[in-house]
Protein backbone atom coordinates (compact mmCIF):
# COMPACT_ATOMS: atom_id res chain seq x y z
CA UNK A 1 0.00 0.00 0.00
CA UNK A 2 1.27 3.50 -0.81
CA UNK A 3 -0.41 6.89 0.77
CA UNK A 4 -0.04 10.13 -1.33
CA UNK A 5 -0.50 13.67 0.59
CA UNK A 6 -0.52 16.58 -1.76
CA UNK A 7 0.38 19.86 -0.60
CA UNK A 8 1.20 24.03 -1.94
CA UNK A 9 -1.90 24.46 -3.71
CA UNK A 10 -3.29 28.15 -3.72
CA UNK A 11 -4.17 30.89 -6.01
CA UNK A 12 -1.35 32.95 -7.94
CA UNK A 13 -1.74 35.63 -10.52
CA UNK A 14 -1.26 34.65 -13.98
CA UNK A 15 2.79 35.01 -14.73
CA UNK A 16 3.44 33.53 -10.99
CA UNK A 17 4.42 30.26 -9.55
CA UNK A 18 3.83 27.80 -7.02
CA UNK A 19 5.27 24.45 -5.93
CA UNK A 20 3.64 21.33 -5.32
CA UNK A 21 4.74 18.49 -3.26
CA UNK A 22 3.70 14.85 -2.79
CA UNK A 23 4.59 13.26 0.44
CA UNK A 24 4.64 9.22 0.12
CA UNK A 25 4.03 6.61 2.69
CA UNK A 26 4.16 3.06 2.54
CA UNK A 27 6.12 0.54 -0.06
CA UNK A 28 8.29 2.08 -2.72
CA UNK A 29 10.12 -0.90 -3.58
CA UNK A 30 8.06 -1.84 -6.62
CA UNK A 31 7.29 1.51 -7.80
CA UNK A 32 8.31 2.64 -11.10
CA UNK A 33 7.34 6.42 -11.54
CA UNK A 34 5.13 9.00 -9.85
CA UNK A 35 2.83 11.40 -11.70
CA UNK A 36 1.27 14.47 -11.65
CA UNK A 37 -1.89 14.32 -13.62
CA UNK A 38 -4.93 17.48 -13.01
CA UNK A 39 -8.59 18.07 -13.86
CA UNK A 40 -10.10 20.85 -14.31
CA UNK A 41 -13.94 21.41 -14.13
CA UNK A 42 -15.74 19.49 -16.94
CA UNK A 43 -12.65 18.05 -18.42
CA UNK A 44 -10.96 14.74 -18.27
CA UNK A 45 -7.81 13.88 -16.43
CA UNK A 46 -4.94 15.11 -17.83
CA UNK A 47 -1.40 14.25 -17.81
CA UNK A 48 1.25 16.80 -16.43
CA UNK A 49 4.37 15.28 -15.56
CA UNK A 50 5.90 12.32 -14.83
CA UNK A 51 9.49 10.61 -13.17
CA UNK A 52 10.71 7.27 -13.13
CA UNK A 53 11.67 6.11 -8.90
CA UNK A 54 14.79 4.67 -9.44
CA UNK A 55 16.55 6.52 -12.82
CA UNK A 56 14.72 9.86 -12.36
CA UNK A 57 13.94 10.04 -16.31
CA UNK A 58 11.45 13.40 -16.40
CA UNK A 59 7.84 13.24 -19.08
CA UNK A 60 6.01 15.88 -19.63
CA UNK A 61 2.61 17.05 -21.60
CA UNK A 62 3.26 19.40 -24.22
CA UNK A 63 1.22 22.40 -22.48
CA UNK A 64 3.65 22.18 -19.51
CA UNK A 65 6.79 21.58 -21.60
CA UNK A 66 9.90 24.28 -20.40
CA UNK A 67 7.49 25.91 -17.54
CA UNK A 68 6.59 22.91 -15.37
CA UNK A 69 9.55 20.65 -13.26
CA UNK A 70 9.08 17.40 -11.97
CA UNK A 71 12.07 16.08 -9.22
CA UNK A 72 12.06 14.01 -6.17
CA UNK A 73 13.93 13.41 -3.29
CA UNK A 74 14.04 9.53 -2.81
CA UNK A 75 15.32 9.60 0.59
CA UNK A 76 12.65 12.25 2.07
CA UNK A 77 9.97 9.88 -0.31
CA UNK A 78 9.24 13.18 -1.54
CA UNK A 79 7.98 14.15 -5.13
CA UNK A 80 7.88 18.27 -6.23
CA UNK A 81 5.79 20.13 -9.10
CA UNK A 82 7.43 23.28 -9.69
CA UNK A 83 5.18 25.35 -11.85
CA UNK A 84 6.60 28.61 -12.83
CA UNK A 85 4.71 31.12 -15.90
CA UNK A 86 1.62 30.04 -14.51
CA UNK A 87 -1.51 30.70 -17.22
CA UNK A 88 -5.08 30.73 -16.25
CA UNK A 89 -5.67 27.12 -18.15
CA UNK A 90 -3.20 25.53 -15.39
CA UNK A 91 -6.08 26.13 -13.18
CA UNK A 92 -7.51 22.25 -11.85
CA UNK A 93 -7.17 19.72 -9.07
CA UNK A 94 -3.43 18.59 -9.22
CA UNK A 95 -3.10 15.09 -8.18
CA UNK A 96 -0.07 13.16 -7.56
CA UNK A 97 -0.16 9.19 -8.23
CA UNK A 98 1.98 6.06 -8.20
CA UNK A 99 2.64 3.73 -10.86
CA UNK A 100 4.17 0.00 -10.74
CA UNK A 101 3.53 -0.56 -14.30
CA UNK A 102 3.09 3.02 -15.98
CA UNK A 103 4.85 6.22 -16.94
CA UNK A 104 1.86 8.74 -18.42
CA UNK A 105 -1.18 6.52 -18.66
CA UNK A 106 -3.48 7.95 -15.90
CA UNK A 107 -5.54 4.30 -15.85
CA UNK A 108 -2.70 2.40 -15.15
CA UNK A 109 -1.69 4.48 -11.92
CA UNK A 110 -2.04 2.19 -8.66
CA UNK A 111 -2.46 5.05 -6.21
CA UNK A 112 -3.94 8.42 -5.92
CA UNK A 113 -3.67 11.41 -3.69
CA UNK A 114 -6.58 13.81 -2.64
CA UNK A 115 -5.77 16.94 -4.99
CA UNK A 116 -4.72 19.89 -4.29
CA UNK A 117 -6.17 22.84 -6.17
CA UNK A 118 -4.55 25.40 -8.43
CA UNK A 119 -5.62 28.69 -9.31
CA UNK A 120 -4.53 30.94 -11.72
CA UNK A 121 -6.28 34.40 -12.13
CA UNK A 122 -5.91 36.65 -14.91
Amino acid sequence: QVQLVESGGGLVQAGGSLRLSCAISGRTSDMLAMGWFRRAPGTEREFVAAITWSGGDTFYNSPVKGRFTISRDSAKKMVYLQMNSLKPDDTAVYYCASARNAVTTARRYDYWGQGTQVTVSS
